[in-house]
C-alpha cells in the first residue's frame, strides 16, 4: 500500500513538473510572438552560440532584444544609442528607409572571451572562421568577433554580454547594423547604402578589435 501511495505521489509530482514546464514554454513562445520574434531565429542563435535565450524584451525606443538574462537598463540604452548614431549617418547621406528601431533584433549571447590578445576588455563571441580561414584571425576554425549578422530582412544580429564599458555595445550595434545597409538592396539604392555602410564603418570599426 505504501509503495502504491509513493508511486502515485511521484506520478502527481511529475505531472505537475511537466505542466509547469509546458506553461513556461508556452509563455515564452507567446511572448516571443507578441514582440515579433521568429522562433527559427531563436533556434539559429542557439545553434550558433550554444546559449538558451529565455528573455525577450525591447529597448526604450523599440528595438527587439533576446537574451539569456534580463539586460540592464544601461545595456538597452546603449543599443538604442548605437542605432541612433547609425541612423544619423544614414540621414546625413540622404537615406530614410527602415530607420526604425523596431526593424532591428539583437541577440545578447554569453561572451566566449572577455579580453583580446592585447589584454583589453573585449567581450566577443567565437564564430566560424569562414572567409578568414587560414588568415591571421583564424583561431583554429573560428574567429573572435564583436558580433555577427544573422539575418538581413529584417536585420538580426548577435552581440556578446558586457559587464562594463557599455559604450562599446553602442559601437558594436552601429557597426553590425551598418553591414545590413550594404547587404540588403534594391538596384536604385545599392550605391547609397554602400556609402552609408562605409561611412559608419570608418567611424565605428576602428574602435573594435577582432583578435
Amino acid at each position: 500500500m505504501r509503495i502504491n501511495r509513493s508511486g502515485a505521489l511521484l506520478g502527481i509530482l511529475m505531472a505537475v513538473a511537466c505542466g509547469l514546464l509546458f506553461l513556461q514554454i508556452s509563455a515564452q513562445t507567446a511572448r516571443a510572438q507578441s514582440i515579433g520574434i521568429d522562433q527559427r531565429l531563436v533556434a539559429r542563435a542557439r545553434q550558433i552560440t550554444g546559449d538558451n535565450f529565455t528573455v525577450l524584451t525591447r529597448t526604450p525606443r523599440g528595438a527587439r532584444v533576446v537574451a539569456r538574462a534580463m539586460p540592464r537598463p544601461e545595456v538597452l540604452k546603449a543599443i538604442d544609442d548605437g542605432l541612433a548614431e547609425l541612423f544619423n549617418v544614414a540621414r546625413h547621406h540622404g537615406y530614410t528607409a527602415r530607420l526604425d528601431y523596431s526593424y532591428y533584433t539583437i541577440f545578447i549571447a554569453r561572451a566566449d572571451r572577455t579580453q583580446d590578445s592585447q589584454g583589453n576588455y573585449s567581450p566577443d563571441i567565437a564564430v566560424s572562421a569562414g572567409q578568414y580561414a587560414g588568415s591571421y584571425y583564424d583561431q583554429g576554425g573560428y574567429i573572435y568577433a564583436a558580433g555577427m549578422v544573422m539575418a538581413y530582412n529584417p536585420c538580426v544580429f548577435i552581440i556578446a554580454e558586457h559587464e562594463k564599458d557599455v559604450g562599446r555595445i553602442a559601437n558594436v550595434v552601429a557597426m553590425k547594423a551598418s553591414i545590413w545597409c550594404s547587404s540588403t538592396t534594391t538596384a536604385l539604392s545599392m550605391r547609397r547604402r554602400r556609402i552609408i555602410a562605409r561611412a559608419a564603418g570608418i567611424r565605428f570599426f576602428s574602435k573594435l578589435r577582432m583578435i
